[in-house]
């Protein structure tokens, strides 16, 4: 009996050992799947024009992305190629670039672009070609939803932000009363300052004394001396900035130079490292899924690693940090890659119409993928499910006040 078992050990440790070698063999062969071939992905950024500074920054995170698969052996074997095309912020020119990403470079899929005005005349393009375009900052209620099932966002809608911005704004400044200016140029600005903003402030029992009559100004303008003039003569307890950062950063300016020293609230185009010098004694309150400041693992790694590349740069600032936007197209091409990876892909030629179609299913399918700040899924208006922050920028630093799932369920974001 002995020696049968023996025997037995013997049968069983040469299969295992067999088994081991096969499982090793398939574990190399599907490494080495897509040896000899490119994956090929595309980037839609405004590396010119307003918002010059997030597609600069975009370009660096992209570059060093491509760098670190690259390095690390690539995509099961084939050479990651990102192609990144400067659309200005001109929705004309995005679709331009979205159709030669697709029709001459043969990218698999799109990040990008970036403003909501810009993925309102992209998404369709996108629809009618048969290619996944996900913006990395595109924050306007709807956007992806018009234009499934192709469009998505890695951005949680503004709508879901401001109503936990606007209570804890009124909680922590004892707010009762706001005046309201936005940039009327901006699809998503333009949106919060007229719609989302009014609507949630008034739930919230907060008077807008302007209600009848918002301020607003145009994308570049250069003097809201007037603007801001009449801001002061409401006196409100606060103000709601309804801009991106870089057109905020006049008006916060302005409001400093006139004396209307007050807690600004707006939406998560304020976070930026930039517009906390404007007035660093006003704090700013506004949500982000992202900020420079983060105390995960991955999101420390990141900015350690993404800083020092961008402050080489000479067109940018020189105390620049990353931004949610570069964190969002950073994690938005990782599940492009992992796509490649995982969703059977084969990068020929023959099969572009094919991989796109499973890059599709890959992403609309995603749960639990494991970006900058947590998990990250999406649901079926093409929107991230992710952890979103209320932070407060005051004395150069974004701090973290509360943070909460974008999903009612807030087991979707690991919570």
């Amino acid at each position: 009996m002995a020696i049968l078992n023996g025997r037995v050990e013997k049968i069983a440790l040469c299969a295992s050992l067999v088994l081991g070698l096969a499982v090793a063999s398939s574990n190399e062969a599907e490494a080495q799947a897509l040896a000899g071939r490119e994956i090929a992905i595309g980037a839609i950024v405004p590396s010119s024009g307003h918002f010059a500074e997030w597609g600069r920054t975009n370009t660096v995170t992209l570059k060093m992305l491509e760098k670190q698969i690259n390095d690390a052996g690539g995509v099961n074997g084939a050479k990651l190629r990102i192609t990144i095309m400067d659309d200005a912020a001109r929705p004309a020119q995005s679709t331009n670039a979205l159709r030669k990403l697709a029709g001459d470079d043969k990218v698999l899929a799109v990040a990008g672009p970036l403003t909501s005005s810009a993925c309102e005349v992209v998404f369709p393009v996108a629809n009618q070609i048969g290619i996944v375009s996900t913006s990395q900052a595109s924050s306007k209620p709807g956007v992806a939803k018009a234009n499934r099932p192709w469009a998505f966002r890695n951005t949680v809608d503004e709508q879901i932000l401001a109503q936990t911005t606007v209570p804890y704004f009124k909680q922590t400044f004892g707010i009762k009363t706001v005046a309201i200016i936005y940039d009327a140029k901006d699809a998503t600005a333009a949106t919060v300052g007229t719609k989302i903003m009014p609507a949630i402030l008034t739930a919230n029992g907060i008077e807008v004394l302007n209600a009848s009559d918002l301020l607003s100004f145009n994308t570049g303008d250069l003097d809201v001396s007037a603007q801001v003039t009449k801001l002061r003569s409401y006196n409100p307890d606060g103000v709601v900035v309804s801009a991106d950062y870089s057109q905020a950063v006049t008006v916060i300016r302005e409001m400093k130079r006139q004396g209307l020293v007050k807690p600004i609230v707006g939406a998560t185009q304020l976070i930026s490292s930039a517009i906390l010098k404007a007035a660093p004694e006003m704090p700013i309150i506004a949500p982000a899924t992202f900020y420079a400041g983060m105390e995960t693992e991955a999101a420390k790694t990141f900015v350690s690693t993404l800083t020092p590349l961008l402050r080489k740069e000479s067109n940018l600032p020189a105390e620049i940090e990353p931004s949610m936007y570069d964190a969002n197209i950073y994690e938005i091409v990782s599940m492009y890659v992992d796509a490649a990876k995982n969703a059977g892909i084969t990068a020929k030629p023959e099969d572009l119409e094919a991989d796109r179609v499973k890059i599709r299913d890959y992403m609309a399918q995603l749960k639990n993928f494991k970006g900058l700040g947590g998990p990250v899924s999406f649901n079926a208006d093409g929107d991230a499910v992710k952890l979103f922050y209320i932070v407060e920028g005051k004395n150069g630093v974004w701090t973290d006040k509360l943070h909460k799932c974008s999903d009612p369920n807030p087991a979707a974001c690991g919570l």
